[in-house]
């Protein structure tokens, strides 16, 4: 192929590409105010109610009781103040020909609520996964994201009712002992949040294969098993990545978007379709297997060793270059007391997983552990750290 045909091929392209850039990098440098939109859901705005059952019927209480979720959000963040920019609230109707349109969202993601009985106890799971979004409210384009979530695992001598399912889903809202809720991590969020006064570069979860030995663990965790385990791997490592490195990390977007378009409903009504950049940096995860080792016993229990085991590759895809291509894996020790007769080994298995990407970015964030020289056989771990820091510096 000749460079003159590259040129007729791809110039229109990359013109049309670096205007839209520009635009971009001109609305963002006049960027020192960010508007509040409140709530969101993220996906399908027709299938929400059955999304998102268990937040629309809080929300839907919230309101009945005179505040709402997202009067509440506003009273809260109206208290806030980030440290990188001014926040306000407006009508987003009233940003229409406005020079600053940088737009703040809370974008709920996931939930799941499961009830599993095992013998004589039962587990409630509940989990929401959430996102501080912002958007370019001209363009309609995302510009960063930080993940989050809550999870919550109880374990009960008796199968819950619809109630405590509703009340144990309360706390993941507003904390519980001590643990900040969604409503406190997304104000924490936006605290330390930051607006790129350039062209930002982007990072992705743009892949996620899950071995068959892994699949019927990850399924356990999620309502519907249809994709949402990819999702929800994807959001494990985004959230650790983005909390451990301070860095935003753009949506999963199989689990969110198609064709890089992700619609969002606000709480209000409104429904937006927002646009995904491309990624310049892909990360690729594998989950091939768990596996469980018993690893001591006595009269009073036995301990066990719950293994997760992750394959991470980033790369650049433009240019092709590599900056990690890795093995690791991650054991979690749990004890299981001599009156327990049966035992649910998947929020074990979860916290091996989520404990390998929290560890790995706690080592990309700065902070090396000697975990790392037990997770990996690469010789050159080191060096994939040290290059993959770099890139992380320029996606701030």
């Amino acid at each position: 192929m000749s460079i003159n045909y590259f040129s007729r091929r791809f110039f229109p392209a990359i013109v049309i590409g670096l205007i839209f850039l520009a635009v971009l990098a001109s609305n963002i440098s006049h960027a020192a105010t960010v508007t509040l939109a409140g709530l969101a859901y993220s996906g399908d705005s027709k299938s929400i109610a059955t999304r998102f059952p268990y937040t629309k019927r809080l929300e839907l209480a919230q309101a009945t009781g005179g505040s709402s979720l997202n009067k509440q959000l506003a009273q809260m963040m109206a208290k806030a103040k980030p440290a990188n920019f001014e926040l306000q609230q407006l009508a987003l109707s009233e940003l229409k020909g406005q020079d600053q349109t940088i737009v703040l969202a809370l974008v709920i993601t996931g939930e799941t609520v499961s009830a599993e009985r095992f013998g004589n106890i039962a587990k409630l799971l509940t989990q929401v996964r959430a996102q501080a979004m912002f958007f370019d409210f001209k363009s309609m384009t995302v510009l960063r994201t930080y993940p989050f979530s809550f999870s919550h695992l109880d374990v009960i001598d008796h199968y819950p009712s619809k109630n405590e399912m509703n009340e144990r889903f309360q706390t993941v809202f507003y904390g519980d002992q001590g643990k900040a809720g969604i409503l406190a991590r997304f104000a924490d969020a936006v605290s330390s949040a930051t607006i790129p006064t350039n062209v930002p570069r982007f990072i992705q979860v743009t892949d996620v294969n899950i071995g068959a030995e892994a699949h019927p663990v990850l399924s356990k965790l999620v309502k519907n098993a249809n994709g949402e385990e990819e999702t929800l791997v994807a959001d494990l490592f985004a959230e650790s990545l983005s909390s451990k490195t301070g860095i935003p990390v753009l949506p999963f977007s199989k689990g969110y978007a198609i064709g890089n378009v992700m619609s969002m409903r606000i709480a209000d009504g409104d429904v937006y379709n927002l646009k995904l950049p491309e990624p310049d940096y892909a990360i690729s995860l594998s989950v091939p297997r768990f596996k469980k080792i018993k690893s001591g016993e006595a009269a009073s229990g036995a301990s066990y060793i719950f293994g997760a085991y992750s394959h991470v590759t980033i790369k650049e895809p433009v240019s092709g270059r590599t900056y990690m291509d890795a093995d690791f894996k991650n054991g979690e020790v749990k004890l299981v007391p001599a009156s327990q007769d049966t035992i649910d080994d998947s929020p074990a298995y979860y916290d091996a997983l989520k404990g390998l990407f929290t560890k790995l970015s706690g080592n990309l964030a700065g902070t090396p552990s000697d975990w790392l020289k037990s997770a990996t056989a690469a010789s050159d771990i080191s060096q994939q750290i040290k290059t993959t820091q770099e890139l992380l510096k320029s996606c701030k």
